[in-house]
């Protein structure tokens, strides 16, 4: 008895001497708990196993080895579990010591009361208008009753399809619009964006320009926990008169002047847009209220990465989160607040990270009307500038 407690006294000692630890690496911890570091005798006990002695007690040091093996595992489990343990408790701390701020802080679990329905079956007129009670409501003499559009948007592009109303998610409504934009109109569209023609100085200071304005995206606040990687070309009304006829087309009782910027976004491979709302923040809606509606449009498809997943929704299997994949022309529309203003938390949204290059087209409307910051001389008016609309005149009437 008296040897095996001597032994346990070595082993423990053996442990402690091995343990590679310095006070920076205390700091980094966060804590005065070193790391563990397990001897590498103390897999198979104190000495050498490979030994050529032979003694006729071979069989009883064999034996105290395997518990003296025993009783460092359970120091080492020991350790491990109060290790988890004290990470439960113990919160993240920054270098200032304290508490590190995450995605919980800012964007908090809905309450388990709040209304979360979602589509489980193909969806059909009389269920979207159902959704849309407290949203802006569409033009639903479009369609018929199952969604598709009766009479096609007048456009030069022979392989026009009709528009395709599916519902995606229930109560908040998220609706997918088929066919969208033509392949045509989604090429235009990139162009806008990529295009090499660098516009010169009086250019950029001319009122009638037709360059965009490229900036590095970011959120609507800076005091947002959002990262955007992203790039975004904010485009003048008179150069996309295509999206704006088709959204005020779409969404019924609305005026162009309700319109806030159209952008165009280009998400290259590993950029991402994390977990957002688009609603504006209080202090800032003094031009046109809050937003009621995002309508952002795919031009290109992607297969894999690139979508747009909603955090607090379902997919019609009920087992995956709500994620929209890129689709050539299609269109997603959701509604960041309630026709009276009041935010709808139930929107938080992320754009995945793009394995390959992923663009889009989007705009919000507002409550009321709006006044165009940027580009410089951007203006509603624009959209009827020199003839450039392609689209009836009528639908860009109040």
């Amino acid at each position: 008895m008296k040897i095996e407690v001597a032994e346990l006294f070595i082993l423990l000692l053996a442990r402690v001497e091995a343990i590679p630890f310095t006070f920076e690496q205390s700091a980094s911890l966060g804590s005065c708990q070193p790391p563990i570091v397990i001897p590498a005798f103390a897999g198979g006990g104190f000495g050498s196993s490979s030994s050529t002695k032979k003694t006729t007690t071979s069989s009883k040091k064999k034996d105290k080895k395997k518990r003296g093996g025993l009783i460092l595992e359970d120091f080492q489990s020991r350790d491990e579990e109060e290790t988890k343990v004290s990470k439960k408790q113990d919160p993240e701390l920054d270098r200032f010591g304290l508490p590190v701020r995450t995605a919980d802080n800012f964007f908090p679990p809905l309450p388990q009361d709040v209304e979360i329905i979602g589509m489980a079956q193909e969806s059909n007129l009389k269920m979207i208008r159902e959704a849309m009670s407290k949203h802006i409501p569409l033009n639903y003499d479009l369609f018929d009753d199952e969604g598709v559009e009766k009479k096609m948007y007048s456009t030069t592009d022979n392989n026009h399809k009709p528009w395709r109303l599916k519902l995606l998610h229930k109560s908040p409504p998220v609706l997918e619009i088929e066919n969208f934009f033509t392949a045509q109109e989604c090429q235009e569209y990139k162009d806008i964006a990529i295009s090499d023609r660098i516009p010169d100085k009086d250019e950029i200071h001319d009122s009638l320009s037709l360059a965009p304005l490229q900036v590095s995206s970011k959120t609507f606040s800076t005091l947002a926990h959002s990262r955007r990687t992203s790039t975004t070309w904010f485009c003048h009304f008179r150069q996309v008169p295509t999206f704006l006829a088709k959204a005020k087309r779409l969404l019924n009782n609305i005026s162009i002047k309700q319109m806030e910027e159209a952008q165009i976004v280009r998400y290259r491979t590993g950029e991402e847009f994390t977990w957002h709302y688009d609603e504006i923040p209080s202090t800032q809606l003094a031009n046109g209220g809050q937003r009621i509606a995002t309508l952002l449009v795919y031009l290109n498809s992607i297969q894999n990465g690139g979508g747009t997943i909603f955090r607090d929704l379902k997919d019609a299997t009920g087992s995956s989160n709500l994620t929209m994949q890129p689709k050539q022309g299609s269109a997603l529309l959701f509604f960041p607040a309630f026709l009276d203003g009041t935010p709808d938390d139930r929107t938080l949204h992320k754009g995945e990270i793009a394995v390959e290059e992923k663009m889009i087209a989007q705009m919000w409307i507002h409550e009321r009307e709006y006044t165009p910051v940027i580009p410089q001389g951007n203006n509603h008016e624009g959209a009827f500038f020199g003839g450039l609309l392609e689209c009836p005149v009528s639908d860009f009437i109040n």
